[in-house]
């Protein structure tokens, strides 16, 4: 009983005790702080694990106080919550062993993994959210402790980029802030459950649920990176590979795309979402954000930030999954909050290598790279073909699933955007793969380094391979228990469920 009650306060502190131990160990402290850090990521996987367990086997695992009257301060395990921090866990670990070796040479280490796990503690916090209290405290948590992570380099183009996130990330704070109280006014302080609340729909709450909706979406919508509040994302490229890795494949996007999902199916309830009405606004939203930022990634030189309106265009496959009214194409939308996490970050891992060892950051550099790094560019080669949709991809998975579940819904308008978008993908991806293997090298590489028998760093080397062989599994193996996509479908089987 007492395990079942801490699990998830563990589960969070692990990080927050990590980053207190790192902030105090003195920058020489290499091997002791990379101890710190993978043993703490570690511990918090094992947790995971135990809870997706005990979750697929029925068991409750949560803690709830009161912080004020009406407000309560809610940790609770789900099936959605384990999705989201399985995600975390498994990443940051990996990312963990990536940056080790990125920032080998780097100075303010210490600071860096600092912030570090106070981002993943604040990722941790807002998967086990049991309200949306609860959920504020840790979203603003996260803007606190990322803006060190892209400000880490401390140029005055970081700087400007860390200004940006801030006012775009606060105000989206302010925001969901203003909804959430005007919601506690409406109908109190609302745990997350299954179904949502508003099920049968009260005529005389109607003009006051629409408004909350669209405040809460535009709040979290800012880290989603839904057009038009996008505009911070391709900025924050400036930050490290392991940050940017961090920002797109685990922490901040998917924070803000995990929230709109909790809004919709365990505040509103997909029943009274639909009745309402504010559904379909959100799918073309999402769709229009999805081919708008593929259609900016075309025009880009620069490889992080052509990755960067990638990541404007696939997190928002996500907000138009669960905005098909079905269990099929919910499912599509909500096992790419996996499948979008391991890819991208296999393509951010990339990035960084080429850019340490060869000091590679634009696409007219990448000619001939896969000769010369043939393992990271086989690595890249299968997350470029996950990001189109290329069988039997994890991509594929996402994007095969939501298109079966628009025809069941009977919105065929969305094959359409899944099909252009697929387009769109290739003709910016497939360039890439053309200069990496079909172009001859040039005599000398913009910044080279070796690394002996490796083509990168181990440290950079084995996380790389870790994520394109995850990205080929996750789609061989859907079919299987434990799968994203069987996780997924558990999810979305139980909202559905009468």
């Amino acid at each position: 009983m007492m395990l079942s009650v801490w699990l998830p306060v563990l589960a969070l502190m692990t990080s927050l005790l990590a980053a207190v131990v790192i902030f105090a160990l003195p920058e020489q402290g290499y091997r002791l702080r990379t101890a710190v850090n993978l043993g703490a990521a570690l511990v918090k996987l094992g947790l995971v694990v135990v809870m997706v367990w005990g979750v697929f086997r029925g068991v409750d695992y949560g803690v709830s106080f009161t912080m004020a009257p009406g407000v309560a301060f809610v940790l609770k395990a789900d099936a959605l919550s384990m999705m989201f921090a399985g995600l975390s866990a498994v990443l940051w670990l990996l990312t963990t062993v990536y940056a080790v070796g990125y920032l080998e040479d780097s100075p303010n280490r210490s600071r860096f993994f600092g912030f570090f796990s106070l981002c993943v503690a604040s990722t941790m916090g807002i998967a086990l959210a049991g309200n949306l209290f609860t959920f504020f405290l840790f979203y603003e948590m996260l803007t606190l402790s990322t803006y060190p992570l892209v400000v880490h380099r401390g140029t005055e183009q970081a700087l400007k980029a860390g200004r940006t996130y801030l006012i775009y990330t606060l105000t989206g704070g302010a925001v969901l802030l203003l909804a959430i109280a005007w919601l506690q006014g409406v109908a109190g302080d609302l745990p997350f459950r299954e179904g949502g609340h508003f099920t049968e729909n009260d005529p005389a709450l109607h003009t006051s649920l629409i408004g909350i909706f669209v405040l809460l979406v535009a709040g979290l919508g800012v880290k989603a990176a839904v057009f038009p509040l996008h505009g911070w994302l391709p900025q924050a490229m400036v930050a490290p590979a392991p940050v940017s890795a961090l920002l797109h494949a685990v922490a901040v996007v998917k924070a803000g795309a995990f929230g709109i999902v909790r809004v919709v199916y365990n505040i509103y309830g997909v029943e009274a979402s639909s009745v309402l009405g504010v559904l379909e606004p959100l799918a073309w939203l999402a769709a229009f954000t999805i081919l708008y930022g593929s259609v900016r990634a075309l025009w880009q030189v620069d490889l992080k930030r052509l990755l960067a309106f990638s990541t404007v265009s696939q997190v928002s496959y996500i907000i138009l999954g669960i905005c098909l009214f079905g269990p099929v194409g919910a499912a599509g939308g909500l096992v790419h909050l996996l499948h979008q996490g391991i890819m991208k970050i296999t393509l951010f891992f990339c990035a960084g290598n080429y850019a340490e060892t060869l000091g590679i950051h634009r696409l007219d550099e990448m000619d001939g790279a896969g000769r010369r790094m043939p393992a990271t560019s086989f690595a890249f080669t299968v997350g470029a073909f996950g990001m189109i949709g290329a069988p039997p991809l994890a991509g594929f998975i996402t994007k095969w699933t939501m298109g079966t579940g628009a025809l069941d819904a009977g919105m065929d308008w969305v094959i359409a955007v899944l099909v252009l978008s697929s387009l769109l993908n290739a003709a910016y991806f497939l360039p890439i793969l053309h200069r990496l293997w079909f172009r001859d090298p040039p005599r000398q590489w913009p910044h080279e380094r070796r690394w002996g028998r490796l083509e990168t760093s181990a440290w950079l080397y084995w996380p790389t391979l870790v994520t394109a062989v995850v990205t080929i599994l996750a789609g061989v193996l859907a079919s299987l228990p434990f799968s994203p996509l069987s996780w997924a479908e558990l999810i979305v089987l139980r909202e559905y469920s009468p």
